[in-house]
């Protein structure tokens, strides 16, 4: 019996003409979204792509306070972080500065070009970021120390690009009229929520297109059960796998799985969200909060905080010092979504390129634009089926994904969801551009190619040259360490790069300087929910 064919909503054209700019025939009101980046790294040896046991380089400011260098769960694996831009050149402009002035203060140093790490050691060898002695840093690694006591270490060294996009005001405005709505924030929550389920729904093409950790080195996995092949000696693959990162050796977690996160609403989703921050959970209780004087974890909750639970996608809004991201949403609103099944493209530089936003950017408006319809426990489970397999046969001819309507191929599916994209580049693009046209082809080819994707590129590579995952990533890294070494900042960029990390330094020092309550009593105000 054959497949049903597979479809994707349509947007509606009296919509579309709602957000042209009004008496302009080129400018529409999105071109002035918002796009951020971060994009985390490993720092190994030059020399033989060990990990680095090396404290987080003075040079690069304070983990803590810098605005666009820290660590994210080892003080080995950097951050880079760019601000809020409004075209995909200056996001990738920015990150290509901080990668410059970051390699231009490592010594015997380059970073770890895939988001699978490799040469790690045991466990307990992996260092956790340290942030200084304030509360607020003390929390930061006491947070990390609980990842470790929880998942294990190893796992939280796989890193990924996390992508940040949010609508300017111009365009709410038009989308409220369109409505017949209020332009306030209910609005935008309402929106922004929209956006994350049909997100959800559809974010293994995203997998598929850009997954790019289809092997790993066997020493990641020697300790955990798996379901991987040899590639080689040293290599654990899957023949049609297209990002491990987000699979079973990935960000997941069996506590995990028994939660069934709403995003229906901010109120769903806080109070989906609150009795896992906040009720003791038997296994990392056994674990032990404070022991001996010392703190393992910040609690014994299924969740220390918002952030340990592993989503594609995120609501997101700017925090105060010391404030909840539950507290900061319920309070403000959503500001923007943070996407974070990105994989870092090997091929890249930086992992990314402007291309690859372009197409996100296609993507997230989409979901956004488009009906969503409210999520329920048994559909967030055909979903959580719909990416294992997209992580682990996403490229083998004819796979089959759960759709509503019954079982529908990848590829089919795919191509719909990607035409159904097509009316937006319009609006992207403008009059004049060909940028988002030239992005959306090259996405819609791949999924009559499956070799064109990066996973695919990654193993023929290896296959090519005969050479282990680790040697393959090894290779990446060093040409990539290679290309900065030939684009140093100058003189004058580098003196401002400088000062900002000289700044950051000088601000931790103002926070450590300050007269604080004892850590027992900040943690327990920090974790209170109202």
């Amino acid at each position: 019996m054959a497949a049903p064919p597979a479809n994707a909503p349509a947007l509606g054209a009296r919509l579309l003409s709602s957000l042209r700019a009004p008496g302009s025939s080129t400018q529409t009101l999105l071109d002035s979204v918002g796009r951020g980046i971060e994009k985390e790294s490993l720092r190994v040896t030059s020399g033989d792509g060990t990990l680095s046991h090396q404290a987080h380089p003075p040079e690069l400011g304070s983990a803590l306070t810098h605005p666009n260098i820290t660590t994210d769960f080892s003080e080995a694996q950097l951050e880079l972080i760019t601000d809020v831009h409004r075209s995909p050149e200056a996001v990738i402009a920015q990150l290509r500065d901080v990668h410059r002035f970051v390699y231009q203060n490592l010594a015997d140093e380059i970073l770890w070009t895939a988001s699978m790490p490799c040469m790690l050691g045991n466990d307990e060898d992996i260092p956790v970021g340290q942030y200084g002695s304030s509360n607020i840093a003390t929390a930061k690694t006491v947070y990390r120390l609980g990842l470790g006591n929880r998942y294990g270490r190893l796992m939280q060294t796989i890193s990924g690009i996390h992508y940040n996009f949010s609508l300017p005001d111009e365009f709410w405005g038009a989308y409220a009229q369109h409505l017949e709505r209020p332009n306030d924030q209910a609005l935008r929550n309402e929106a922004y929520f929209g956006l994350i389920r049909n997100f959800q729904r559809y974010s293994w093409l995203l997998i598929y297109l850009f997954g790019a950790s289809p092997a790993v080195c066997k020493s990641f996995a020697k300790h955990q059960a798996h379901n991987l092949e040899p590639f080689d000696e040293g290599s654990l693959y899957l023949p049609y796998s297209t990002s491990l990162r987000m699979g079973r050796l990935g960000y997941q977690s069996d506590a995990q799985s028994r939660l069934h996160i709403s995003y229906n609403s901010i109120d769903e989703y806080d109070a989906s969200m609150r009795p896992a921050l906040s009720e003791p959970f038997p296994a990392y209780q056994r674990v032990g909060v404070k022991v001996g004087g010392e703190y393992r974890q910040l609690n014994a909750a299924l969740l220390q905080i918002e952030n340990e639970f592993y989503g594609t996608i995120r609501p997101k809004r700017r925090i105060q010092s010391g404030e909840r991201p539950l507290n900061a949403l319920r309070a403000r609103g959503v500001e923007y979504v943070e996407v974070r099944c990105i994989d870092l493209n090997p091929f890249l530089p930086l992992g990314i390129d402007e291309a690859q936003i372009r197409f996100l950017d296609l993507f997230l408006l989409y979901c956004l634009l488009t009906d969503s319809p409210p999520d329920n426990e048994a559909e967030l489970a055909r979903l959580a089926g719909n990416q294992l397999t997209t992580v682990e046969r996403g490229r083998q001819p004819g796979v089959l994904l759960d759709a509503p309507e019954g079982a529908v191929q990848l590829s089919s599916w795919g191509q719909a969801i990607i035409s159904a994209c097509e009316p937006l580049i319009a609006l992207l693009d403008g009059e004049n551009g060909t940028r988002y046209a030239q992005a959306w082809r090259t996405q819609q080819a791949k999924l009559g190619d499956s070799e064109q994707t990066p996973s695919a590129r990654v193993l023929k590579a290896m296959s090519d040259d005969q050479i282990a995952f680790f040697r393959f990533a090894m290779n990446q890294s060093v040409a990539h360490a290679e290309y900065f070494a030939q684009h140093r900042l100058s003189a004058q960029e580098l003196a401002r790069e400088q000062a900002v990390a000289a700044e950051s330094l000088e601000r931790q020092a103002r926070i450590e300087a300050e007269e604080e309550a004892p850590f027992d009593e900040f943690l327990e105000s920090y974790l209170a929910l109202p």
